[in-house]
């Protein structure tokens, strides 16, 4: 009978022990920024919406010293997408409204380019104008002064440029395709 009743509890215990594991998430995911941005834009300011549609804005990425090694042969592509860490953000929201929809639903927040996300993380493709010194000089930028960059990557057409009538459908709805420059810095607070 003991030993019925000490397997029993320790099988309830071993149970329970693998349901706190799995309801805290223990996993800890830490980023370091290799670079940071340097343009005209704060959130008082606001910044474009998406910078490609505004390819005349200015800008430059630092590269830390450490990275620079990194940066052999990117000068040979034009483009560039910049991930990077959108660090004006206090909180995420489940559901938005994306500025400029003709619509008067929310959307969920993932099937939107709103900045207040869970993990504030933001996609740029910029034109690479030119590189000195670790420092890239940058066209159609829409992050803010001092945005902390957490990689870079060739933009790539064969691979990151995906034809989709539905997608170009739901682009318009969601306001995503006008060409004005939207100060998107009422989304951070």
């Amino acid at each position: 009978m003991f030993k019925k009743t000490f397997v029993l509890i320790f099988l309830i215990n071993l149970i329970i022990i693998r349901m706190h594991a799995q309801e805290k998430n223990t996993t800890i995911i830490q980023y370091q920024p290799i670079g940071i941005f340097h343009t005209s834009y704060t959130p008082a300011t606001g910044a474009p919406r998406q910078g490609i549609l505004m390819p005349e804005t200015k800008g430059t990425i630092e590269i830390f010293p450490q990275y620079r090694s990194a940066l052999t042969t990117l000068d040979l592509f034009e483009y560039i997408i910049v991930v990077y860490h959108f660090s004006e953000v206090e909180r995420w929201e489940p559901t938005v409204n994306p500025p400029a929809a003709s619509h008067e639903h929310n959307f969920g927040l993932f099937s939107t380019r709103s900045p207040k996300r869970p993990n504030p993380i933001g996609l740029s493709i910029v034109k690479l104008e030119k590189m000195e010194n670790g420092i890239l000089f940058i066209s159609g930028v829409d992050a803010f002064d001092k945005t902390p960059v957490l990689d870079i990557k060739p933009y790539l057409p064969s691979v990151d440029c995906v034809q989709s009538i539905q997608n170009e459908l739901i682009e318009i709805e969601l306001g995503h395709h006008d060409e004005d420059f939207i100060d998107d810095s009422t989304f951070f607070k």
